[in-house]
């Protein structure tokens, strides 16, 4: 486990100072999610300005979904890039260098890319909750558990729906439908759904636990939500490790001779 915590962090490491290379591309890309976010939320504001609440949601708690949800899918995208390319690298074959190395395949894969606009995702959220969130001390270590939880679902969801590539093969667009429907229905209310809607949003598509959950235990702590959070994480990470692990047996070589630095 120590050498694995080491491994990352050196991983992690070189990512940064391969972005630090072409510091204005990175800050480019981060201050334009941050500009992009903005303007995406003036939506909710123009709305919250007209009707004031909706089933008990107004613009304060949609603050919090949108900045849980924006924080927890650049903490995701920054930090396990690969995340949004798995199937295609299963599809190409390219699982071969991670196969030959001592490292776990699953978390080797996912770091060895970082995707510098997730950056300016996570700032976003982490900003807007400072700003606008009134923040106390419980309530940013909960936003903190909130926006980690996001992000290991986040994870979890699409590993398990990339790895439909090992059954599938190249399913890229089925892929980033599954990212697609898990970002729109998380930066909704869970109010706004009933009955077969709530059931999808916990279970076949997640949402739940990237949104509204979590922004739900930052508003006020219960055991209950801890309880339910911990549940789902804990669920969608070993699915997520059992599929990808049970679709490798089916892999097949990309037979490529191929070099990563």
């Amino acid at each position: 486990m120590k050498n694995t915590i080491w491994f990352l962090l050196a991983v992690w490491q070189a990512n940064l100072q391969s972005a630090m290379e072409y510091r204005a591309a990175f800050l480019t890309q981060a201050i334009g999610m941050i500009l992009n976010n903005g303007m995406y939320f003036l939506i909710w504001v123009i709305f919250f300005d007209r009707f004031k609440e909706i089933r008990g949601w107004g613009i304060d708690e949609m603050v919090l979904l949108f900045g849980i949800v924006a924080a927890g899918f650049g903490l995701a995208a920054y930090f396990f890039g690969n995340v949004l390319s798995l199937s295609d690298i299963i599809a190409k074959g390219q699982l071969d260098y991670y196969l030959s190395l001592p490292q776990p395949v699953l978390v080797h894969a996912l770091i060895s890319r970082s995707i510098s606009s997730g950056m300016g995702d996570f700032t976003y959220g982490v900003v807007t909750f400072l700003i606008f969130g009134k923040p106390t001390w419980d309530s940013s270590l909960r936003f903190g558990l909130g926006v980690l939880v996001a992000a290991t679902v986040f994870i979890s969801f699409l590993v398990i729906a990339h790895s439909l590539a090992f059954w599938l093969g190249n399913s890229q667009i089925l892929s980033m439908q599954a990212s697609n429907a898990m970002i729109t229905f998380a930066i909704y209310p869970i109010n706004l759904f009933d009955g077969s809607g709530k059931f999808i949003l916990f279970t076949i598509i997640p949402a739940a636990f990237v949104g509204a959950v979590p922004a739900e235990f930052v508003q006020s702590f219960s055991w209950k939500t801890l309880g339910l959070l911990c549940l789902g994480t804990s669920i969608l990470v070993g699915l997520a490790i059992t599929v990808f692990y049970k679709g490798l047996r089916r892999y097949e070589s990309g037979s490529a001779i191929q070099s990563q630095i």
